[in-house]
């Protein structure tokens, strides 16, 4: 479908119900900010989620990944228990997935440890929107930093969204 076609009242109807409700709420979520619009995403919009990484949370990941190394139990000299880096991953995960996003392909970088009790903001941009028979084809870049403004994870990730 090329990019001037206009959506069908399905395909609309389809892309506003994974958009509509974006962010969602969960307990874990401290704030969340910013929303993607409800109809096509473009190029250099922006969503943002933020959420408060807890022991249970670190605890219940070690038990479904079986990531269980001593940096995720126990304290370290300094008294912080290390959160998995895949659980740090879910913060752009959840921007994705709150517009129906599937990803293909996703690049992370994991700049520095992030620890029970950090607050994780995350960032991500629609870089690119190409409209292909039946989805969008979308890639996004994100950025997470933690409640002092440090990085702690940069990436990524090309897919799609069905229309």
């Amino acid at each position: 479908m090329p990019a001037s076609t206009t959506l069908s009242s399905p395909q609309k109807a389809r892309l506003i119900r994974g958009l509509a409700n974006f962010p969602t709420a969960a307990k874990s979520i401290k704030s969340a900010v910013g929303a993607l619009p409800t109809t096509k995403p473009e190029a250099g919009q922006k969503a943002t989620y933020q959420r408060t990484f807890t022991s249970e949370d670190v605890r219940a990941f070690a038990e479904l990944s079986g990531d269980k190394g001593i940096h995720h139990t126990e304290a370290d000299a300094k008294g912080r228990v290390m959160v998995q880096g895949l659980l740090t991953a879910t913060t752009p995960t959840k921007l994705g997935g709150d517009m129906n996003y599937i990803a293909r392909h996703i690049v992370y970088e994991f700049v520095r440890p992030v620890y029970v009790g950090d607050t994780i903001t995350c960032e991500g941009t629609v870089e690119k929107v190409e409209t292909s028979e039946g989805r969008l084809n979308v890639s996004l870049s994100f950025l997470c930093r933690n409640q002092d403004g440090k990085e702690v994870l940069r990436g990524t990730t090309d897919g799609i969204i069905r229309l």
